[in-house]
């Protein structure tokens, strides 16, 4: 998981993010090539995280199923997914809003150790 999150740059995810809730994803001959999961659940609500894929295999709609997965699971369970992306990421913004997120809000964000401020939405 680490190796794709190092390759892809998701967002935040720590060596133990992986221990805060359940992670799916899709190899190819054993090589991990895309993930998504739930990290953070809160009064009704769970968060769809670290959702990547590998370069050599965008564009072939892994990341939507991913998603879709996870949504149904979440939706299941009468809870309401949502999902954080920084603002210039226009093409996963774009690909959640085809799978009929839509933008709750804009926030700033200040990650230690950058330099620069970043602004973050939620879907």
């Amino acid at each position: 998981m680490l190796d794709l999150v190092q390759r892809t740059k998701p967002g935040p995810f720590g060596r133990r993010t992986g221990e805060m809730g359940s992670y799916i994803g899709m190899r190819d001959r054993g090589r991990l090539i895309a993930m998504a999961g739930e990290r953070m659940r809160v009064d009704g609500y769970a968060e769809i995280s670290a959702v990547c894929v590998d370069d050599d295999y965008r564009g072939k709609g892994l990341a939507g199923r991913l998603v879709n997965v996870l949504r149904k699971e979440i939706e299941r369970r009468s809870e309401t997914p949502f999902l954080h992306v920084f603002s210039d990421n226009t093409s996963a913004i774009g690909l959640y809003q085809r799978l009929g997120f839509e933008l709750r809000r804009t926030f700033h964000l200040t990650r230690v150790g950058h330099t620069d401020p970043g602004s973050a939405v939620v879907l």
